[in-house]
């Protein structure tokens, strides 16, 4: 007696996020969080040229805002959470990509293609992505909670600064520079990417160098605070 066929399993849909097309869109929306971020943070950060009284209202203002109608620090540790939630979804869409188009393409090519976005940012998003989080790391023990710093947690932000880039410590601003080229090829790869996805390939040149010059132009504003404490121009 012939037996009838198995039905078909029915596969789960996978939901918006679970598309391909909605981690791209997650990276898309999160990735700009994250260069608002940057921007507003690089600006806040020049302020140190305004002197010491300038940058340590700077700081003061971002603990206090909302206040007194909210706790000190409440919407300050609301953008942290929104930023750390940001960073995880774009981490881990990113991640889900890769081994999503890994699976789709188990065999590798046999001549070696270059990829459209190109260059060597491509090349380097993944150990790019290490050095990004080790700098974030070091970043917030040393100038946000002091930890590593030599003035301590207790010092201005300004005293932070200065003590954190002094010249005996020119591993640190090394690490810095090397760290903050790496954000710039992530980023200017990112957003040729995401405008790329936004169909607008077919205006190549002008795209491209429009991603390479908002990326060289916040990783210069980010350097220039370190080199100038290291050569003495802030101190």
């Amino acid at each position: 007696m012939d037996r009838a066929p198995a039905a078909p399993v029915r596969r789960r849909p996978r939901g918006f996020y679970g598309s391909s097309n909605g981690k791209k869109a997650v990276m898309a929306v999160t990735g700009a969080v994250l260069v608002l971020f940057l921007v507003a943070h690089m600006l806040g950060n020049l302020k140190v040229f305004l002197g010491a009284d300038s940058f340590n209202h700077y700081a003061e203002w971002l603990r206090t805002v909302g206040s007194p109608a909210l706790p000190n620090r409440t919407l300050l540790t609301l953008a942290e959470i929104g930023l750390t939630v940001a960073v995880v979804l774009h981490m881990w869409s990113a991640v889900s990509l890769a081994r999503r188009a890994a699976k789709a393409r188990p065999v590798k090519y046999a001549a070696r293609v270059k990829p459209q976005a190109g260059g060597y940012a491509t090349r380097t998003m993944r150990y790019g992505g290490v050095i990004i989080l080790l700098f974030v790391i070091w970043h917030l023990l040393d100038l946000t909670f002091g930890v590593v710093n030599p003035k301590g947690g207790e010092a201005m932000p300004y005293d932070r600064v200065v003590a954190g880039f002094a010249p005996d410590r020119w591993w640190v601003t090394v690490f810095y520079v090397v760290a903050l080229a790496m954000v710039g090829l992530h980023l200017r790869h990112g957003l040729w990417s995401a405008l790329q996805t936004l169909g607008l390939a077919h205006r190549y040149k002008a795209l491209k160098t429009a991603s390479t010059v908002i990326s060289v132009v916040l990783v210069a504003g980010f350097v220039v605070v370190p080199l100038a404490v290291m050569i003495g121009v802030v101190k």
